[in-house]
């Protein structure tokens, strides 16, 4: 079906001739030749002057370019049938750990060392790019925790927003139960059987007003289940940092992540590579979900490029017109300057 969607810009249409009948007339500063006998002409000639004719043509090629400024303005759509939206009634909220400590070199992806941000935006965002008919939400927490994304069916801008996330912009501390805290306040108004949120942490709680088993037992009587992800390397397996004597891996409160997911009836996990992720995945998969309100979209096709295309080619033809004359003379004096030479 076609339609305009600002359809009221065409109230705009008699602004020129407004305009025109209310502004001065401009004073071109050429003298005009006034014939006061001209019904007399016309009498003996037998023919009425076609002044107004030749107006009205020369105002036709401008009131088309305004017509078509005006639809282009409008916004011309050709709107299908209502498809309805995969929604399979889960509501994910994914937290994610951008702390000072993210920044260890300690993981390995495809060979080569990596901080282990870099690895929980290669694996997230496969994560997040895969879970079609789920509302996603983004979680950023270091000293702070701050809503980066809502919950949406947007999947490919709450991966855009996970990968320009840049370590130390919450802080450098890592305040878990606060992070926890904040997804509860956004799922605690979602069907119960749908809330779900997973954690990705790299240390302890360092931060934050909150204790993490306190915000877990908000999360639990608010019926969020909480799925943990531990990241780091082994302390065996500390690859740079190791070799200089440090042993970030000691830094993961494996502890209290596994009793934020006991107590919230989720599961815990050791993210070293895309196979604990994959668990993950298959978890959430046996999930059932919820029956909600059907969503329906109706796809558009915007069609404005056709009538500001036209104006465009419109405007350039009435830009040639004008300049046509000059051009010709120029041509003109070119041949001559030729023959003469």
């Amino acid at each position: 079906m076609f339609e305009f969607t600002w359809a009221w810009i065409f109230l705009l249409a008699p602004l020129p001739w407004l305009l025109r009948m209310v502004l001065p007339v401009a004073d071109s500063g050429e003298a005009a030749l006034n014939v006061s006998y001209l019904s007399e002409l016309e009498g003996l000639s037998g023919r009425k002057a076609r002044a107004n004719l030749s107006k009205w043509r020369r105002q036709a090629p401008f009131a088309l370019l305004w017509i078509c400024l005006l639809c282009a303005a409008a916004r011309p759509e050709w709107v299908g049938e209502p498809l309805p939206l995969p929604a399979s009634g889960r509501d994910l909220m994914v937290a994610v750990d951008i702390s000072g400590s993210m920044e260890y070199a300690d993981m390995q992806m495809d060979g080569h060392d990596v901080s282990r941000l870099t690895l929980v935006k290669h694996l997230m965002g496969e994560f997040i790019q895969g879970r079609v008919g789920d509302r996603v939400g983004l979680i950023l927490f270091g000293s702070q925790a701050y809503l980066q994304a809502p919950l949406t069916f947007d999947r490919k801008t709450v991966h855009t927003w996970l990968d320009e996330a840049v370590i130390g912009i919450a802080g450098k501390n890592t305040a878990i139960g606060d992070a926890i805290g904040l997804a509860v306040k956004r799922l605690r108004e979602r069907p119960a059987t749908s809330r779900v949120l997973v954690l990705v942490t790299d240390g302890a709680n360092t931060g934050g007003e909150i204790e993490p088993m306190q915000a877990a037992r908000l999360a639990a009587d608010s019926g969020v289940t909480i799925y943990t992800i531990g990241i780091g390397a082994d302390p065996q397996q500390g690859g740079i940092m190791g070799m200089l004597g440090l042993n970030p891996g000691l830094d993961l409160d494996e502890p209290t992540l596994q009793g934020i997911a006991d107590l919230t009836g989720g599961e815990y996990f050791r993210a070293r590579d895309s196979d604990e992720l994959q668990a993950i995945e298959a978890t959430l998969d046996k999930l059932e979900p919820v029956e909600q309100k059907p969503t329906l979209a109706r796809p558009a096709k915007a069609l404005y490029v056709w009538p500001l295309g036209i104006a465009m080619l419109l405007s350039l033809l009435l830009v040639i017109r004008e300049v046509w004359p000059q051009i010709q003379q120029a041509m003109s004096r070119l041949l001559l300057r030729g023959r003469n030479d």
